[in-house]
């Protein structure tokens, strides 16, 4: 009787955990606890799992757990992870990414979602899906702005020299040698040693990414270029997704889709509160830069982008347009 009990439960456990792995929905992405990237990884996540009512389990994997971004890519195409959260690697993918690596480009959260309705679904996702990847929501990473350990950023001559640490994307590493950085692409699971080591003198980022991983506790100076906005994007691997059901699949895309506006209004309150918080520290000191400096060093990199990468131009061309509306 002792044995039969004992073999039902083991039977019991192996098909719980089977019936588990194959409901549990992996969300990978690299943010910190705090961060904005985490935030509306977990937001997407509860949202969906009311609705999809145990049937599957978004479940997140924050700090790296799963992997850096390129890591994370190639898993979703690999099928080992459903969901990631990347934002600049994904001009690795597609070069037409590129677009949103281009200085002074997007001027405000309004402005991006005028191109996100004009181009971005029309013109740039489908690149991505030759990949083996979809693109299920816009989200933020956010605007970005330099720190380093030698003297305020004022104008791009003032980089000249410096170590800056990237995120792994081509055309970040070519707009920092034209303003005469010496940049680096690196994981951003491995920019606070770097930073705390002077392997690297600085780094660029979101104030939600460099206050989260207490980068601003081991920069001396934050320079406000708010020289790029990266978007963040909710990403799976067509392999997998075309897999699931057609009503869980209907689920996670329009859940995806609705977070983008908690992402936006999270994101606009936290930049001021953040940036408030950085400067009570003690640890850094922040300074305006001059923009109209560094928007005059761009234009080779908008030139070379627009001849290198076929459809560039247009879409450049369509989303500044739109920002004068």
């Amino acid at each position: 009787m002792k044995l039969r009990i004992v073999v039902a439960a083991a039977v019991a456990v192996f098909v719980t955990g089977k019936v588990l792995a194959q409901t549990e929905l992996k969300l990978g992405h690299v943010g910190e606890p705090g961060s904005l990237i985490g935030a509306a990884a977990d937001e997407f996540a509860k949202r969906a799992n009311e609705r999809l009512k145990g049937k599957y389990k978004v479940v997140t994997y924050g700090s790296s757990q799963l992997g850096g971004d390129k890591e994370l890519l190639q898993k979703l195409k690999l099928g080992t992870v459903d969901f990631a959260e990347p934002s600049t690697v994904m001009s690795s993918e597609a070069d037409i990414f590129g677009v949103f690596e281009m200085p002074y480009l997007v001027k405000s959260r309004e402005h991006m979602k005028k191109i996100e309705k004009a181009v971005f679904w029309s013109k740039m996702e489908p690149a991505v899906e030759k990949k083996g990847l979809k693109i299920l929501a816009v989200w933020e990473n956010g605007f970005r702005h330099i720190t380093n350990n030698k003297h305020p950023i004022n104008t791009p001559a003032d980089l000249q020299g410096i170590k800056l640490r990237v995120p792994e994307g081509k055309w970040r590493v070519k707009m920092f040698q034209a303003y005469g950085a010496n940049p680096s692409p690196m994981k951003y699971s491995e920019v606070f040693t770097a930073l705390q080591t002077g392997v690297m003198d600085g780094q660029e980022n979101p104030f939600a990414q460099i206050y989260s991983a207490k980068f601003y506790e081991v920069q001396k100076y934050l320079s406000l270029t708010g020289h790029v906005y990266s978007p963040a994007y909710l990403a799976v691997g067509l392999k997998k997704w075309n897999k699931l059901p057609a009503d869980v699949r209907k689920t996670l895309d329009s859940t995806a889709k609705e977070v983008q506006s908690w992402v936006y209004e999270k994101a606009a309150k936290d930049d001021g509160v953040l940036l408030e918080k950085m400067k009570a520290s003690g640890t850094i000191k922040v300074n305006e830069a001059d923009k109209d400096a560094f928007i005059k060093a761009s234009k080779p990199v908008y030139d070379e982008f627009a001849k290198e990468v076929p459809g560039a131009k247009e879409i450049i061309d369509r989303a500044i347009a739109l920002g004068k509306q």
